[in-house]
């Protein structure tokens, strides 16, 4: 056994002539590519190509759980010109075309993550088998930063896979478990991770595996597939259905669906060379995108909320147990992140076993579609289900670490909710409210140990919804911040520490949004064509819908409890009282703005004669995305100016995150800052003059105006 050794790459000869090249970043906790790497790469497979005695080539990582996490994305950031940008593209190209010229076999053995510049190096080789462990994922998920798989992905994946599935993985960013990517034809085995490089060598060693990979003609299609992948009528049917169902979902407002598309084609229908040419060209153009600029810029921002802490220098204490007071749909859905993602056992306590049985069925329901899709064993579901347990009293709560609060919005229950705590469980136990909207200083108002009580608002459905808002009041300790913080991690969320006011910072800045969609209506606009002109503008539901989604009664308890904190710019319309009168509480009935008895989406006409509104189209869908987006925009400047927010950054997160403002514009500051706070300011005005004083624009967001700054240098 010979060794060569570069910074990262150490080449390891066998005694059975096959080497090993591992690949492992120093002190990084995964591996990522990085451009300085090319010459070090360039060096190894010049050696390999001198040594005539080699039979193959097993490509592995130094790293204990992971294979190739992605491309190091701060080298896209270094770019400054599309020039740039195409090059960076051109050059990793360049050298997985040297891996995948190699003479000999080369094998990827992947275990863990294997993702976007990782999974081409892998697809560069010859051919590729991965560990059957949980954390083993292959996936392109460059799309999600507004860019292509520049080194080779969009030409290398269709002729893996086929070009239906290539499209689907491309375009949505999604990750193949370890089962999922054999089937697909990814991978050629799956198997434990102790055997992993042993199952590889014996595959050189067979025959089995030639240099020059696979052909497209070795995949295996129905008769429907082979028409539509293998003549030119079905591609044709098969890029323009691609493109028609990615213009319905993007509205034209992210550009790297159309050309990761544009790429496919070009290799399938013309050369692999104009392809490869074309997937440069387009990188490097899609790289000096503000779209993409704003996507990578929330995913710096979300990676260095995942280093900090609730308080700088305050360590969190240990989370053993978890209670959780309310069996219902919140109550269900923390129980389940808790025991699946923080992997700490709940205990549920409800009024009646009929709520605990709705929250265990809530995790049933949800583990067992992994069951049937064949992501999880029946066993691990059992395992986890095992992690929740549910009681009519307080038993069971005396060791319980932090006991999370989802029942109602009513001040008193609450209040009765801490006492009950802080006589059933232990002196240190932290009482988190999933509050929505009443101020935590309240509910901790008759608290022996308020320095224990905290806010922990999560958004519905939980075990989607990636946000959550951590409230402390001026009571509560900086190690409650910090424990309630990284728990929330553990749930897999992302955290954002926001002052004690009403409403927050989300449900603050999205009250007035709603409430100006709710005037609109009122004034006559269909009900449509509200939701179609701010989904056009970006969010992923329109405010209607939306109201329906969450719960209009939701939304008028709400309503009154920010305006008596807040003042009358939070006042609702008082005609949105009749749907409730009427029983018009949204989905969860089957009745409120739409219709749930149609297979399509149809608005319920009655809404109109109920609220006494005479249709009466007079605004353009720009006009009125502007009125509503600027009522958030305004509120957020607000919170920020407050210190209800502790920066822009968290501001953007959470409204990205918790509300689903278009992640393309980068959240509401960063879209302030590119049309200028001084036009923010020109439009308040003149809604002000024409709509009312509502539109007042903020004392700080005229200041900004004035002096031209931004919230971002």
């Amino acid at each position: 056994m010979t060794k060569k050794q570069t910074n990262t790459f150490t080449l390891i000869r066998q005694e059975n002539n096959i080497a090993h090249l591992v690949m492992d970043v120093a002190n990084e906790s995964m591996n990522t590519l990085k451009a300085e790497f090319a010459d070090e790469i360039a060096e190894v497979l010049q050696e390999i190509k001198a040594d005539n005695s080699l039979k193959g080539l097993v490509l592995l990582s130094g790293k204990k759980d992971s294979f190739v996490a992605g491309a190091d994305i701060t080298m896209i950031a270094d770019c400054k010109t599309v020039d740039e940008a195409t090059a960076l593209s051109r050059k990793g190209q360049m050298i997985f075309d040297q891996i995948e010229s190699l003479t000999i076999p080369v094998i990827a053995a992947i275990n863990g993550p294997c993702l976007g510049g990782g999974l081409e190096l892998a697809m560069a080789c010859h051919e590729r088998v991965c560990s059957d462990s949980g954390k083993t994922a292959l996936g392109l998920p460059e799309v999600q930063l507004g860019l292509l798989p520049g080194s080779g992905g969009t030409q290398r994946l269709p002729k893996l896979v086929g070009i239906q599935k290539a499209l689907d993985m491309m375009l949505t960013g999604k990750q193949l478990r370890a089962k999922q990517a054999l089937k697909a034809g990814l991978v050629l085995d799956v198997v434990p991770n102790t055997v992993l490089v042993d199952v590889a060598e014996k595959f050189i060693l067979s025959g089995k595996v030639k240099a020059g990979g696979k052909s497209a003609q070795s995949i295996k299609l129905n008769l429907v597939g082979k028409i539509l992948e293998r003549t030119p009528f079905g591609r044709k049917i098969l890029f323009n259905q691609a493109t028609k169902t990615v213009l319905s979902k993007t509205k034209g407002n992210y550009p790297a669906p159309l050309k990761i598309i544009d790429c496919i084609k070009t290799g399938v229908e013309q050369s692999p060379a104009k392809g490869y040419q074309l997937e440069a060209d387009n990188f490097g153009k899609l790289a000096m995108t503000d779209v993409s600029k704003q996507l990578r810029q929330i995913f710096f921002a979300t990676t260095d909320m995942k280093k900090e802490q609730g308080i700088e220098g305050v360590e969190s204490a240990a989370v053993n147990n978890v209670g959780v007071l309310g069996g219902g749909l919140m109550g269900g859905g923390i129980a389940f992140v808790t025991a699946t993602k923080a992997k700490l056992p709940v205990r549920i306590k409800d009024i009646n076993q009929k709520g605990i049985h709705s929250a265990l069925k809530y995790s049933f329901d949800l583990l067992n579609k992994k069951v049937k899709r064949r992501f999880m064993k029946k066993s691990e579901m059992q395992k986890q289900m095992a992690m929740i347990t549910g009681t009519t009293d307080y038993s069971g709560f005396k060791d319980v670490d932090v006991v999370i609060e989802a029942v109602f919005e009513d001040l008193t229950l609450k209040q009765n909710m801490v006492a009950d705590i802080e006589s059933s469980c232990k002196e240190s136990t932290i009482f988190a409210s999933n509050t929505s909207s009443l101020p935590i200083g309240q509910i901790a108002q008759l608290a022996q140990r308020p320095e224990n009580v905290i806010g922990l608002h999560y958004f519905s459905p939980v075990d989607k919804m990636p946000l959550a808002e951590i409230i402390a009041h001026e009571k509560t300790s900086d190690q409650t911040i910090s424990t309630t913080v990284a728990l929330a991690k553990k749930q897999g969320k992302t955290p954002i520490v926001v002052k004690d006011k009403a409403g927050f910072y989300v449900n603050r800045i999205l009250a007035p949004y709603m409430n100006e969609a709710a005037q609109l209506l009122l004034a006559g606009e269909p009900v449509e064509k509200l939701d179609k002109a701010l989904v056009k503008f970006g969010f992923p539901v329109g405010p209607m819908q939306l109201l329906d989604e969450v719960g209009i009664d939701i939304g008028a308890k709400i309503g009154p409890i920010l305006q008596a904190e807040l003042g009358e710019r939070f006042s609702p319309p008082e005609a949105f009282n009749k749907l409730i009168a009427d029983g018009r509480l949204g989905r969860k009935v089957k009745k409120g703005f739409y219709q749930y008895d149609t297979k399509k989406k149809v608005v319920d006409e009655s809404v109109y004669p109920l609220l006494d509104i005479t249709q009466n189209e007079k605004l353009s869908s720009e006009e009125i995305s502007l009125r509503c987006v600027y009522m958030m925009l305004n509120e957020a400047v607000r919170c920020l100016d407050e210190s209800i927010i502790r920066n822009a950054r968290d501001g953007d997160i959470g409204a990205i995150f918790g509300i689903g403002f278009p992640p393309f514009l980068g959240g509401p500051f960063n879209y302030i800052d590119q049309i200028g706070a001084a036009e923010v300011v020109k439009q308040m005005n003149r809604f002000k003059h024409d709509c009312g004083e509502r539109f007042e624009p903020c004392s700080l967001l005229v200041e900004m105006a004035e002096n031209n700054r931004k919230f971002y240098d």
